[in-house]
C-alpha cells in the first residue's frame, strides 16, 4: 500500500497492509447510502472495494478464472453421537410414530455446553465472506497472513527476491498456489525487518557513522598493506607466513570490502546486473561479520542498556528504604529513638542507593569475556536477577547498527490491530515457517477468510461475480 498517497483521498482505500494510514482508512470507511443507489451500483461498489483489499496484485481477468461459486463449508458434528448412531432409528421407519417424543424435563436438564453447541449450529453460514477464498492459496497472501510481512506487496517482494522457500526449495513466483501440507519459510532477517520498528534519525546516523569509520579503516589498512607489499617486493624479504601473522581476519575483511567498493565505483556502467548483485551481497555479508566482531562498540551499547537496569534497581531500593523508614517511625515512640532510627535509615538508604559497582563490574566482565564465568557470590538476589536479564538481552537482542531495523528489536507500531492468524495456517514464529494445513472453509457464524467488510458487502460482491446482473 502506498502509505501517504491514500490518506487524503475522498474515497478511502483499504489494503492488506499494517500501515497506520491503512488503519486510518479503515476507521473512516463507510458504505454509501443504498437508498440512493441502484442494485447494480451497489454490487459495483462492493466488488470494487472488496477487490481493492483481496488480491490487489491480481488482475481482474486472472481473478475471474479463479472464482468459483462453490464455497467450501463445514458442519461441526459431535463424534460421540456419530459413533452411537448405527442407523437403526432410520431403518425402523422415520415419521411413522417410532421416534420418541421429546421430553421437556430432559431438555431442561441439558448441560450448558450442549446449549452452546446448539446455538453455534443454529448460526447462519456466512458463505459470501469466503468469496475470495481461492486467493488465500497464493504464496504472497499466505506469507502476509502468517505475519511474516507487513503487507502483501512486501511479501511479494520477499518472494521475488528469493527469501521464501516452499518445501525446502526456493520459490520466486508470488502467484504459486499452495496445496494442503505445504511448508513455506521466510528468512528471519526479512521477518525481523518487516515486523520490527523502523530506525529513527539517530539510529540511521549511527549506522552511517559506523559504516564510514569502517570504510576509512579499511582504506587505511589497504594503503598500509599496499606499502608493505611494495617494500617487501623491493627488499625480497616478505614471506606469505609473515603476512598471515601480521594480518588479522578483521583487516582482511576490511580490505576485501574496500576492494569490492572500488570495483563498484570504477566500473559501475560496465558490470552486468548479476555481477553487481553478487558484489552487493558480498558487501552486506562482510558488514554483518564486521559488526558482530566489533566487541568494543557492542560493549559500549550494552553498557547503555545495563545502566537503565541499574537505575531501575536503585529506584526499587530507594522505595524500599523509604517504606522501612516510615515503618520504623511509626513503631518507635521516644524522640531520641526516632532521631536514631531516622539517622540509621538514612545511612542505610544512602548505602543502598549507591551505584552498584559490583554489579557493573560483573556485567563488564561478562560483556568482555562471554566464555569466562562471572563471580556472582557477592551479588544480592535482585542484582543477580538484573544481571541475568541483561545478559539474556545481550545474547538474544543486541544493538547492531548494520541492521535495517531498529535494534534492540521491538515490534512496530499499530501491529496489534492486525495481529490475526487464520485457522488454516499453523505458524512457528521462531523458525519463521508455516504450514498450509487446508483450504479455507466456512463454519456456522464464522468465515476463515479474514475480511474487514460486512456480510452485506461480501454478499453483493459475490452476486456480482455470479454474472447474474
Amino acid at each position: 500500500m502506498r502509505n501517504r498517497a491514500t490518506q487524503h483521498l475522498s474515497k478511502p482505500k483499504v489494503r492488506q497492509s499494517w500501515s497506520k494510514w491503512n488503519l486510518y482508512n479503515l476507521k473512516r470507511f463507510s458504505v454509501k447510502n443504498p437508498m440512493f443507489r441502484t442494485h447494480f451500483q451497489q454490487k459495483w461498489d462492493a466488488k470494487s472495494i472488496a477487490r481493492g483489499y483481496h488480491g490487489e496484485q491480481v488482475s481482474e481477468k486472472q481473478w475471474a478464472r479463479m472464482f468459483s461459486p462453490r464455497i467450501r463449508s463445514v458442519m461441526p458434528m459431535d463424534p460421540a453421537k456419530l459413533a452411537k448412531d448405527d442407523g437403526s432409528a432410520l431403518s425402523a421407519g422415520r415419521g411413522q410414530g417410532v421416534e420418541p417424543k421429546p421430553d421437556p424435563g430432559k431438555q431442561a436438564r441439558s448441560s450448558a455446553l450442549e446449549k452452546l453447541e446448539l446455538e453455534q449450529l443454529n448460526r447462519p453460514f456466512p458463505y459470501t465472506q469466503a468469496t475470495f477464498a481461492p486467493l488465500e492459496r497464493r504464496l504472497d497472501v499466505a506469507v502476509f497472513r502468517a505475519m511474516f510481512a507487513s503487507s502483501t506487496r512486501q511479501a511479494r517482494q520477499f518472494v521475488i527476491h528469493g527469501a521464501v522457500t516452499v518445501n525446502g526449495k526456493k520459490m520466486r513466483y508470488p502467484g504459486y498456489l499452495l496445496n494442503p501440507g505445504d511448508l513455506f519459510q521466510v528468512e528471519p532477517d526479512r521477518v525481523m525487518f518487516a515486523t520490527g520498528a523502523p530506525k529513527d534519525k539517530y539510529d540511521r546516523r549511527a549506522g552511517r557513522v559506523a559504516e564510514k569509520e569502517a570504510q576509512k579503516e579499511a582504506e587505511k589498512e589497504a594503503e598500509k598493506q599496499a606499502q608493505e607489499a611494495e617494500e617487501a617486493k623491493e627488499e625480497g624479504e616478505a614471506k606469505e607466513e609473515d603476512k598471515q601473522k601480521v594480518q588479522s581476519p578483521r583487516q582482511t575483511l576490511q580490505a576485501m570490502l574496500s576492494q569490492a567498493k572500488n570495483i563498484m565505483a570504477d566500473s559501475k556502467s560496465v558490470l552486468p546486473a548479476k555481477r553487481k548483485q553478487e558484489l552487493r551481497g558480498f558487501q552486506k555479508a562482510v558488514r554483518r561479520v564486521l559488526s558482530r566482531s566489533d566487541s568494543s562498540v557492542l560493549t559500549d551499547n550494552l553498557e547503555a542498556q545495563f545502566s537503565e537496569l541499574t537505575l531501575l534497581l536503585k529506584a526499587k531500593k530507594a522505595e524500599k528504604s523509604k517504606k522501612r523508614n516510615h515503618r520504623e517511625r511509626q513503631d518507635t515512640t521516644p524522640a531520641n529513638s526516632d532521631t536514631a532510627t531516622d539517622t540509621k535509615a538514612a545511612s542505610e538508604a544512602d548505602s543502598e542507593t549507591q551505584p552498584g559497582d559490583k554489579l557493573s563490574e560483573a556485567f563488564r566482565q561478562a560483556a568482555e569475556n562471554p566464555e569466562q564465568e562471572v563471580d556472582t557470590s557477592e551479588l544480592t538476589d535482585e542484582e543477580f536477577q538484573i544481571l541475568r536479564r541483561a545478559l539474556i538481552q545481550m545474547r538474544d537482542n543486541p544493538i547492531d547498527h548494520s541492521k535495517p531495523y531498529a535494534t534492540p528489536w521491538r515490534p512496530r507500531d499499530f501491529m496489534g490491530a492486525f495481529a490475526t492468524i487464520p485457522r488454516y495456517l499453523e505458524v512457528h514464529p521462531k523458525a519463521c515457517a508455516a504450514v498450509y494445513l487446508r483450504h479455507p472453509v466456512v463454519r456456522p457464524g464464522l468465515s476463515e477468510v479474514p475480511s474487514p467488510f460486512s456480510l452485506s458487502t461480501g454478499a453483493l460482491a459475490f452476486h456480482w461475480y455470479l454474472r447474474r446482473r
